[in-house]
């Protein structure tokens, strides 16, 4: 599934940069902020006061990112980009700053529970940006999981949408800004390398790749669209206007493509191809100055626990143990004879577990996950008290960047409804999907899963926005994985195959441990890691591949998912034993989802309150 960019920073400094509804224009009327306009109203309480504060610094930061407002279904600078400048780095630091003084100022005592825990996350959120500013160079800004490269076209073609002619000028206005925004990255690239930091040679294959397939097709050739202009074309399409102003809109996005656009990413093409040749084959952190502190630290931003490196990979090393051991039960049930490795093998190329790869064999696919998710959904009530309002879309990953995407993510609806949440499975390499994995994939992405609870978060009332459209990945993974498991405790899972498929995933997960760790702190290389993959998992050779390869440009990330999941077990089974027949797992499931998302150590002292509450 956002998730990017200077990777630690963004992932902490987003629940500040995330989300709002406030109109620009209305803010900019008034002298004093809304908590100020509040203050003075003595008939509001202290909590009000303060979560006003909280959403009025948190409406700035979304003012300030106009690819955030488009995320969010607001239109204010719906024709411009996002900064990448040092100068605007710097004054996001200066903010900060700034924002940090004026949230400490808050008295703690005068809060009710709920906006103490929000003034808690607000600083510490603060804080972590702050902190992590220097490590603002240890990332890959362009890679083959993300990057400006590639967000360019998925954005316009996902996130822009026309219903006029002044957002269809918008859209023009972004493909002739990002040869700005093209120019900003080559310079963070270039900072990046006087220090040292230069992607491993297997990335530059990717992103030179992807970056020249936006560049074909017409306007750039005598061919059928671009990849872009087929967009354009087909959302300027479906407007009411006339045939003269459509012909207009027409020749300006072709002038925007050919005289913007192309010149920016021929920029890009021609320094990566040169930085290629300075490239090597060293993958770990380690490599990074200050390497040893930067994953560290990377971990604790990641899985919101002190957990340190070696206490993971022997957490990883732990949990491998134990799903072989339940995955032996299966083989026995299904009466194969071999042993595990055999059996993976068996998993791993029986054709009765993929479909084609055609287009007969993806529409399967993707009509059989929405079966799943849709039989799931009907039996949510065994399990939740609060469900999403926002529907949920099954989608291929679009042909221009699927070679490259993950196997499956998901994409959080639009606030406002005008978008739905989007479970995206990746059916490039139909043989990395198989057929028994199917399930617990819909379950992740889809429901229980992300689009629950990222749904929900959005649509929560009483909380403010920087918890609502903010994360912890964590507590995103985490509950994405345990979604996972939930279906066989209600029943699903019946065959054998698909419950192999269950373990899969989550023996997936654990691998994560060990191979994230093993690479970053213990040196372990690309081949090596790759191997930890394909012997201890049934996944496609494939699956291993990308799997490595998304390790070594976001370290520690891959580690959220089982350290979340085992945390959120952990505390479930904490409330049955101190609850006993008065625990209920629906109840459980709205502590979980209903405060939005929250680092580990909160989630605790949330179930804990919650068993005190329940007791009394």
């Amino acid at each position: 599934m956002t998730f990017k960019k200077s990777l630690l920073v963004v992932a902490v400094a987003a629940a500040l940069l995330s989300a709002c509804s406030a109109d620009k224009a209305a803010q900019k009327n008034s002298n004093q902020s809304t908590a100020d306009n509040i203050a003075i109203d003595k008939t509001t309480t202290a909590s009000e006061q303060a979560n006003a504060l909280f959403d009025t610094l948190f409406n700035e930061g979304v003012q300030r990112n106009p690819v955030r407002q488009t995320y969010l279904g607001i239109k204010t600078d719906y024709d411009k980009w996002q900064d990448f400048s040092e100068e605007n780095s710097a004054k996001e630091l200066a903010i900060a700053k700034t924002n940090l003084k004026r949230v400490q100022s808050i008295d703690v005592k005068t809060l009710d529970a709920q906006t103490k825990i929000s003034l808690s996350l607000f600083i510490q959120n603060l804080e972590n940006h702050i902190a992590d500013y220097k490590w603002r160079f240890h990332s890959y800004p362009v890679n083959q999981m993300y990057g400006t490269h590639s967000q360019i076209p998925a954005f316009l073609i996902n996130q822009h949408s026309i219903s006029n002619i002044k957002e269809a000028q918008d859209y023009i206005a972004r493909v002739q800004g990002a040869q700005k925004l093209l120019e900003q990255l080559v310079v963070q690239l270039k900072l990046r390398e006087d220090k040292g930091i230069i992607a491993p040679k297997f990335v530059f294959p990717h992103v030179i790749r992807d970056s020249k397939n936006i560049l074909k097709g017409a306007p750039f050739e005598d061919a059928p669209s671009s990849t872009i202009l087929a967009d354009f074309t087909r959302k300027v399409d479906k407007l009411s206007i006339t045939d003269e102003e459509k012909s207009v809109l027409m020749a300006d996005v072709n002038a925007a493509l050919i005289n913007s656009l192309k010149p920016g990413y021929q920029q890009l093409i021609t320094y990566l191809t040169a930085l290629e040749k300075k490239a090597d084959n060293r993958d770990g952190a380690w490599k990074f100055p200050d390497g040893e502190a930067f994953y560290n630290n990377a971990l604790k931003r990641t899985t919101t626990t002190d957990l340190t490196s070696e206490k993971i990979h022997d957490i990883g090393l732990s949990e491998v143990s134990r799903i072989h051991n339940e995955m032996r039960v299966i083989m026995e049930k299904v009466g194969f004879k071999g042993n595990l490795n055999a059996f993976f093998d068996f998993m791993r190329n029986d054709k009765q577990f993929y479909y084609p790869a055609n287009a007969e064999g993806k529409k399967r696919y993707l009509n059989e996950a929405v079966a799943l998710i849709d039989d799931m959904e009907g039996r949510l009530d065994s399990l939740f008290l609060t469900k999403p309002k926002a529907a949920l879309k099954v989608k291929a990953v679009e042909s221009f960047r699927e070679k490259s995407a993950g196997k499956a993510f998901y994409q959080s609806p639009a606030p406002d409804g005008s978008r739905p949440g989007v479970y995206y499975a990746n059916l490039y390499d139909m043989e990395a999907m198989p057929t028994y994995q199917m399930a617990a994939l819909a379950y992740h992405e889809g429901i229980p899963g992300h689009h629950m609870q990222l749904a929900i978060k959005q649509e929560l009332t009483g909380i403010p926005k920087f918890r609502k459209f903010g994360g912890y990945t964590a507590h995103t993974e985490g509950w994405g994985l345990y979604s996972e498991m939930i279906p066989k405790e209600i029943g699903l899972y019946q065959d054998p195959y698909s419950d192999f498929g269950r373990l899969a995933m989550e023996l997936w997960r654990a691998c994560r441990l060990v191979v994230d760790t093993g690479m970053h702190t213990k040196k372990w290389t690309r081949d090596e890691s790759i191997e930890y993959y394909t012997s201890n998992t049934p996944n496609a050779v494939s699956d291993a591949v990308k799997m490595v390869e998304r390790h070594v440009v976001m370290p520690s990330q891959a580690t959220a998912y089982k350290i979340g999941m085992n945390k959120i077990i952990e505390l479930r089974e904490h409330a049955k034993v101190q609850l006993a027949d008065k625990f209920d797992i629906r109840e459980f499931h709205d502590v979980v989802l209903k405060n939005g998302p929250v680092p580990l150590n909160v989630l605790a002292d949330l179930v804990d309150a919650y068993i005190v509450e329940k007791k009394a």
